[in-house]
Formats: C-alpha cells, structure tokens, sequence
C-alpha cells in the first residue's frame, strides 16, 4: 500500500486532539488523527466526564439525606454502587460515540493504533493488523498523560487503585486512604466519603489544595473535615503495604512514623506525560522536566511539528488542551492566532462543595508589589444560597487597586464551577472593577455573590 499523505496528522484523540482536528478540518485542511485507546482520550472516557457523573450521584444521594430539611420524606435512603459506575459509563460511552461522529462529519480519518516518528513529516501508525506509514507537513502531538505511580507503591487494581480503578470500583470501601489533595484526589475522597466510606487524605505540603488560593484551601479543610472526611496535611506515605484484605500505610509527620490501616488506597499525586515510544528523540523534540518543551505558540522548534494539552505541562485540564488545539489549528491554517495564556485559564475542583478560581491568589497578587484590593463575600448571605440550603462558601475577588484589573478571583460553594466563567469573561475582555461594579447581576442568583465581592473590595458592599 503506498503512503498515505495529509495536510495535518494529530497524535491523540483526547479534547485536545481531537478539538484540534475538527478546526483543521474546517479550515479545508485534509486531515487524519491517531488513537491507540478510545476516541475522547482520557477526560472523557476515564476523567472530566465520568467522575462527574458519579459525583452527580454522590450529590442527590448527600441531598436524599437532607430530604426532611427541605419538608420532604425520604425514607431507607440506599445506594447501588454497580449502578452508579454503570450510569457514569453510559455517559461516557455516549459522548465517545459523539466524537466518533464528529470524525466522520468532518471527514477526519481515523487511525486506531500507536504512533511513532520516521522522521519530521512521516509517522508509522501500528496496530494489531498493520502497520501504515502517513506523511504530514504538519503533525500535533496530543498524547496526554497518565497518573504517576509512586515508587514501591504501584497499584494492583485491588487494594491500590489509580483514577481508572476508582471509577471501576471492584467494591465499596469501607476505610479508605487517598494520597495526594489536588483535584483528583479530592474529587474521589468526596465521592467516596458522600457514599460512606470512612476516608483520610494525605496531603505531602502544608495544606490541601496546594494549587488554590489559601483562604480557600482553609475553607475546604474545615467543610470537609465536618464532613467526615480526616485531612493529614504535611505529611508523607512511607509505604503501602498489602496483607490480605487489608493495607498497613506508614505515614510520616514531623520526623514521627505511625502505622494505620485502610482496605483501600486512592494514589492521586499528579501525573505523566506519555511521551515513550513516540521517537521524539529521533527527530529532535525536547523534553523538559518530563514534558515535551514548547513555546507560548505550541512549537516544539522542530519545523512543523506542535504539541498541546497535558503532554506539555501544567495546568492540566481539558478545556486548556481544546483551546490549544484551536488555536495550533488556526495558526496551521493561516489565521492570525494568539498566546495560550494560563493564567486566563480556570480551574474548577467538583467536590461538595463545589471549588472554582482564576488568575492569582492573594499571596501572588503581593508579590507582584502592586497595590491590592482584596473583597469577600459569604454565601451564608445570599438569599438563592440560603434558599438552596448551601450557604457554605464564599466568593473572593482580588484586584490591582490602582488600575482596578481583576488580578484573579476564587470561589468555594455550590455550582461555583458554572458562575467561575464570568470572571473569566471579565479577565478576557479587561474589565475593571467599575465595569463590574455597574454590571446588573439577576435576583434572586448565587452571581450576586459574585458581584458584591467586587463591591467589598472597594468598601461598598451592601448586604455584608
């Protein structure tokens, strides 16, 4: 069979590659995308998509309980752990078929299979089947990441689990140790403690939610342990050691070892990139500490060749992956692009409750020696929070007080990862505090919590 040869070949069909195709597509651009596992990648088939549908779950069951508080009866109120896995994964499923859909719609062609490169412009694609050589004077490296496994403390899939096994549960657990208190490992505790699992997080640093702002990581410490759930911050796993049903953890705080035991272990302490296999040292592309190296325009400084989402590093999240596969697309089509800009993108944590940010912490916004303007604004005084009965929370808006740009702004409450995105519009189109100041927000909404925050800030809040 003679090669095959296209406009744009992308690696990876997770929602940045596959994001990254449609817009070659679109732009009349002939192209052919590569995936070795299922089409979505990761965030829809074993991340965003399926944890949320399980958190969903997690959610109307803690409401379930909560149904006399709200004048409701609701008795004998039980859950069906196979039959939450087995919704999250009709979820999953459906959407896969989406973007298999969307590949045929835009006449996309799909190889299933692993990819490496022959040189700058050709990739061998393997599979079981065949192996196809395809040429591209283009080619975008979306290949994602893994969860990273510590040493020693591999999982099995029974007693030590990765994201992938928590999603799959071979059971409930009944004490359950979650290492690491970023997103995923939150995540996970909230889902598991909400369905009654006894669960302890263990966080390495000084306080969980290392990434948030540190009024908020305090808020979510304090919410969480009424919940239940023991928080183990500056702290270390040692070891995991598996005896029968059970694991003994060595954890140790401030030069003192103890031992404790679980029946399960969630590892969640960051990620991987997947680079291996791929003979990118053959055709030149750098790696940085452990992440391919590319500049703000997703150039790895090999003619023709780009890399996007979690394979080129922090922040890890999806809708950061997409907007990269936009914007490559465009600048591979011709179009005037953009810088990617991290600190415009936001990050949002679904546990109970809800956590959203964007831009800088407090701490950050004083070390840039501007002058701060810093506002809050309790949830437990808005009237559509206290008419939901979720008035934990508040909102947090931080500005720079002399030219009144919002430096960044954090939010701890319910459907926070919805409201987030006003502030992110905000951030985009340059609004000032006295644009938002002026901004109209709707009653009876938690978004009026949004908007005097900003009002405190400048000591002109109303209803606090």
């Amino acid at each position: 069979m003679s090669d095959q040869k296209f406009d744009v070949i992308v690696i990876g069909a997770g929602p940045g590659g596959y994001v990254a195709a449609i817009r070659a597509a679109q732009l009349g651009l002939k192209v052919a995308i590569i995936e070795k596992e299922n089409l979505g990648g990761i965030c829809l088939n074993w991340g965003c998509i399926p944890t949320k549908a399980m958190l969903r779950s997690a959610e109307v069951f803690s409401q379930m309980k909560r149904a006399d508080e709200y004048g409701l009866i609701a008795n004998n109120v039980d859950f069906d752990l196979d039959a939450i896995v087995k919704r999250s994964r009709i979820v999953s499923e459906k959407l896969n078929g989406g973007v298999g859909f969307l590949m045929k719609k835009n006449k996309i062609k799909v190889f299933m299979g692993s990819a490496k490169f022959l040189s700058a412009d050709q990739l061998m694609v393997m599979s079981e089947s065949e192996d196809i050589k395809i040429i591209a004077p283009e080619i975008i490296i979306a290949t994602g990441a893994r969860a990273r496994e510590l040493p020693g403390m591999e999982s099995d899939g029974d007693r030590i689990w990765t994201y992938r096994h928590a999603l799959k549960p071979c059971r409930m657990p009944k004490k359950l140790l979650v290492i690491g208190s970023g997103a995923i490992g939150i995540e996970f505790a909230s889902f598991y403690n909400a369905l009654g699992a006894k669960t302890t997080v263990v966080e390495l640093v000084s306080r969980i939610l290392p990434v948030e702002d540190e009024d908020i990581s305090l808020a979510a410490k304090q919410e969480f342990e009424r919940q239940g759930i023991t928080i183990r911050e500056s702290t270390q796993v040692v070891s995991l050691e598996t005896q029968n049903k059970a694991i003994k953890a060595t954890l140790s705080h401030a030069g003192k070892e103890s031992v404790e035991t679980y029946d399960t272990a969630i590892s969640a302490t960051g990620i991987v990139a997947n680079i291996e296999g791929l003979g990118l040292d053959e055709v030149g592309v750098k790696i940085h500490k452990g992440h391919i190296l590319v500049d703000e325009y997703c150039r790895t400084g090999i003619k023709g060749i780009s890399a996007i989402g979690d394979v080129v590093g922090p922040p890890w999240l999806a809708h950061k992956a997409s907007h990269e596969g936009m914007t490559v697309a465009e600048r591979i089509g011709g179009l005037a692009t953009h810088p990617v800009r991290a600190d415009q993108i936001a990050g949002c944590t679904y546990c109970h409750p809800q956590i959203a940010s964007v831009g800088m912490t407090e701490r950050e916004a004083k070390e840039t020696k501007k002058n701060i303007a810093v506002g809050r604004f309790p949830l437990s005084a808005n009237g559509k929070a206290i008419a939901l009965g979720e008035t934990e929370g508040f909102v947090k808006t931080i500005f720079d007080s002399d030219s009144g740009e919002l430096l960044g702004a954090h939010m701890i409450g319910p459907e926070v990862t919805e409201l987030i995105q006003g502030y992110v519009v905000g951030r985009q189109l340059e609004t000032t505090e006295q644009d938002l100041i002026e901004t109209v927000f709707p009653h009876p909404t938690l978004s009026e919590a949004m908007h005097e925050s900003v009002l405190d800030a400048f000591d002109r809040v109303v209803h606090s």
